[in-house]
């Protein structure tokens, strides 16, 4: 009975990865365990979903060098599992260890996708709006806990804009120490006020204590980074309510 259970598994599993596969645009590696039998299948049940992926280009150039996923015990739509594809009837919670090096941040930075979620920030200065429009935007991962970010950005205020540049190292809140920015330096341009600053540094601090971010039907909250030479490290619980069809290989 245990070996017709695992080919039920197995058979899932196989068109699971096949259908992920073709929705990715390159993939090195994929492995995908559904936990199932034929009989939770019937009643629209499953212990989990685990994957394992490697080298997994989602679209528009966005590239995860590692992945791994469990999920907890989920609710599926029977008639879909059966042909390989999960649809979920209830939110699934999981748990994620991604890996993304540093020259695939520095590429999805320039993506569409990634710069449409940049746009102009707007900020209240002592009662005037200010706003800063990103022009460029490196990472860079030289270890010991620390990330370097350079950019420019087009900056309005007082009914003027100019471009300055600016370079920053800072330490990514982790389960163990808040986060910190070691240093900030303008490269060009005059600068910007000690308001300025202070707003910034205010609205950081919001969004980092945000308890989750959403993205379409998926909540998301990063329980630790990990940051290496030329790689960073993510441990991220999610709440997937649907697979969000512009990360798919992110959920199970």
């Amino acid at each position: 009975m245990a070996d017709e259970h695992r080919l039920e598994e197995k058979f899932l599993s196989q068109e699971a990865e096949k259908r992920i596969s073709e929705k990715l645009d390159e993939v090195e590696q994929i492995e995908i365990d559904v936990q199932t039998d034929l009989l939770k299948i019937a009643q629209g049940q499953a212990d989990g979903v685990s994957v394992a992926g490697q080298g997994l280009v989602i679209q528009e150039g966005i590239r995860v060098q590692e992945i791994k996923l469990q999920t907890e015990s989920i609710a599926i739509n029977p008639l879909s599992a059966l042909f390989g594809q999960i649809e979920f009837n209830e939110p699934v919670n999981a748990i994620a260890r991604i890996i993304v090096t540093e020259v695939d941040i520095n590429h999805a930075l320039t993506s569409d996708l990634i710069r449409g979620q940049m746009q102009k920030l707007e900020l209240d200065v002592d009662g005037e709006i200010v706003s800063f429009e990103p022009q460029k935007i490196q990472v860079f991962l030289p270890g010991d806990g620390k990330i370097e970010c350079r950019g420019r950005i087009l900056l309005k205020e007082m009914g003027n804009t100019r471009l300055f540049a600016y370079t920053a190292m800072l330490r990514p809140r982790t389960s163990s120490q808040p986060a910190m920015l070691e240093s900030f330096n303008c490269t060009e341009g005059d600068g910007i006020s000690i308001e300025l600053v202070t707003a910034l540094m205010q609205k950081a601090k919001e969004l980092m204590n945000l308890p989750y971010f959403k993205w379409e039907d998926m909540a998301f909250s990063i329980k630790d980074i990990k940051v290496e030479i030329g790689s960073l490290t993510l441990l991220v619980e999610t709440q997937v309510k649907q697979i969000p069809s512009s990360l798919t290989v992110l959920s199970p």
